[in-house]
């Protein structure tokens, strides 16, 4: 998924259905949870325009771009270590006979 941080294709912030269609497979039920989760959190700040329809864009507050530097270098480390971690867990499955 973007960042809600990251410009939408028209500039400015991602709108909820831009957030959808990045994530795979989300329902809407739980797109809306996640996103008041983090709101909740201090991690996303949530502007709604009076307009029809409504239109809501989101943004990483400063607590969520702390949080999104953390998860992307872990997610970076593990994409360098993954063939690593591959290996440990094919020889413990072989050390404990584990398939």
């Amino acid at each position: 998924m973007a960042p809600p941080s990251s410009a939408s294709q028209g500039g400015g912030l991602p709108r909820f259905t831009e957030l959808r269609r990045h994530v795979e497979g989300v329902t809407q039920k739980s797109l809306t949870q996640a996103l008041r989760n983090l709101e909740r959190d201090g991690l996303v700040s949530r502007t709604v325009y009076p307009t029809i329809p409504p239109r809501v864009e989101y943004a990483l507050t400063d607590l969520g771009n702390e949080a999104e530097a953390l998860t992307t270098a872990i997610a970076d480390w593990s994409k360098a270590n993954a063939d690593r971690v591959h290996a440990a867990r094919g020889a413990y499955d072989a050390r404990t006979g584990q398939a």
